[in-house]
């Protein structure tokens, strides 16, 4: 493992105009690295991990570090539906989002590309808002520059959205990965659309979305009463059968949104399927 992909664990610190991790030993991290703000108005005195990304920030050009909660892992197998509420400022966001964590791997299916991919929990919810991850500052969103520098506004979920958790262990793991890495290389060995490049082509809000991969995928390892196609419906149907089904071991909660400056406050949306509203108010979520 190189330096610049090691991950260092130490106590988020700020002295003066320095920040930086200090390890238990008395070991300094990063401190020649710029930390974001976001990191040190929630977790400032807090153990945390952190190490270096391979993009850059735009103001300084030093390595954008991403720091993440010390939380301990799990042996278990695990898997994690998530439903992230809505960006209030992004239309194509109305109906918010589903990924889902299979042993610590995030998968995320997009209509953009190259957001169909396996991430890693602290990139996919901790990332900073620096470099092409931060909203721009001419419209606190996404832009292209005329220097050819993105400000793609999509750093981590968390600090941007609330995000409801069913966590599940007693599922055939290793099965549902296998499904949802095909799907990945099926997205990505379709053929794109020259007029828009960046774009999934099969894309569908109604049969090949986040939320209906995902369904699809739960299905196909023996879970077939699972329905949904949007994604609030999904999250809250498949939670359903979840608690249903016997051998599973299931727990409902929110990772709530971690408030920033880069972000406004994330919103829920509606349950489009009405069968499902009695299911919601049975979720006993525990925060």
């Amino acid at each position: 493992m190189t330096e610049k992909n090691k991950t260092h664990k130490g106590i988020l610190s700020w002295e003066g105009k320095k920040t930086f991790l200090l390890g238990e030993n008395g070991e300094v991290y990063f401190e020649n690295e710029k930390i974001w703000g976001g990191y040190l108005d929630h977790w400032k005195g807090q153990s945390v991990y952190g190490r270096l990304l391979p993009q850059r920030d735009y103001e300084d050009n030093l390595p954008i570090v991403i720091i993440w909660p010390n939380v301990p892992e799990t042996e278990t197998p695990f898997v994690e539906l998530y439903y992230n509420e809505r960006l209030v400022k992004y239309w194509a966001s109305s109906l918010g989002h589903n990924a889902i964590n299979v042993n610590g791997q995030i998968f995320n299916y997009s209509h953009l590309l190259n957001e169909n991919e396996i991430i890693s929990a602290e990139e996919y919810f901790f990332r900073p808002a620096v470099g092409e991850f931060a909203p721009s500052p001419n419209n606190n969103a996404f832009e292209v520059l005329e220097d050819g520098r993105v400000h793609y506004d999509k750093f981590g979920r968390n600090f941007m959205r609330t995000i409801h958790v069913v966590r599940v262990e007693g599922l055939d793991t290793n099965h549902l990965s296998q499904v949802y890495c095909r799907e990945l290389e099926v997205i990505h060995s379709t053929k794109p659309n020259p007029k828009s490049p960046e774009k999934y082509p099969d894309f569908n809000h109604f049969t090949r979305s986040c939320s209906t991969i995902i369904r699809d995928g739960l299905n196909e390892i023996g879970l077939k009463k699972i329905k949904g196609i949007f994604p609030l419906d999904l999250f809250v149907n498949s939670a359903h059968h979840f608690l249903k089904t016997e051998g599973l071991s299931t727990r409902i909660y929110k990772k709530s949104q971690l408030k920033v400056a880069e972000a406004p406050p994330s919103a829920m949306t509606p349950l489009l399927n009405f069968r499902n509203r009695l299911k919601q108010k049975q979720l006993p979520y525990e925060n």
